[in-house]
C-alpha cells in the first residue's frame, strides 16, 4: 500500500480510526528524512493491511505545532485512535518491523484501562486543588 498525504483536515479522521496508523513528520530539506522515506515506503507496501501517512511539516505547519514536532523524521504510530509511540529520528528498516511487531502484540484492553486510570486520577487531583484542599 502506497503512503498517504495527511494534512490539518485529514489527520484527525485517519489517526483516529480502527487499526494501526504510522504517520512520518518530514520535510524536503531534512536529510534524515530522505533517508527514511525508502525504509517507510517500503514498510508500506510489506505491510499492506497499516495505513502510512506522511505529513509535510512545511506545508503543515498548524498540525506540527499542535503535535509538538521539534525535530523530524519523527515517527508517531497509533493504535485504535490511541498514539502508542512517538519518536524523533529515523530508524533502520529492522527497528521499524520490530516496532511495527511489538504495535501488533499490544493488548489493546489493557491500555485503554490505564489511559482511563491515569485520567481518573488527574480528574480526581483536579477536583482536589478545587477544592481548596
Amino acid at each position: 500500500m502506497a503512503t498517504k498525504t495527511l494534512t490539518t483536515d485529514t489527520f484527525t479522521d485517519e489517526v483516529q480510526s480502527d487499526g494501526i496508523v504510522l504517520v512520518d513528520f518530514w520535510a524536503d530539506w531534512c536529510g534524515p528524512c530522505k533517508m527514511f522515506a525508502p525504509i517507510f515506503e517500503d514498510a508500506s507496501n510489506e505491510h499492506p493491511d497499516i495505513t502510512f501517512g506522511k505529513v509535510d511539516t512545511e506545508a503543515e505547519p498548524a498540525l506540527s505545532q499542535a503535535l509538538q514536532i521539534t525535530s523530524i523524521p519523527t515517527l508517531m504510530i497509533f493504535r485504535d485512535g490511541i498514539r502508542v509511540f512517538a519518536q524523533a529520528g529515523a530508524l533502520p528498516g529492522p527497528e521499524l518491523t520490530s516496532l511495527i511487531d511489538q504495535t501488533r502484540k499490544l493488548p489493546m484492553d489493557e491500555v485503554r484501562a490505564q489511559i482511563e486510570a491515569e485520567q481518573a486520577k488527574q480528574q480526581s487531583e483536579q477536583e482536589g486543588q478545587g477544592s481548596g484542599e
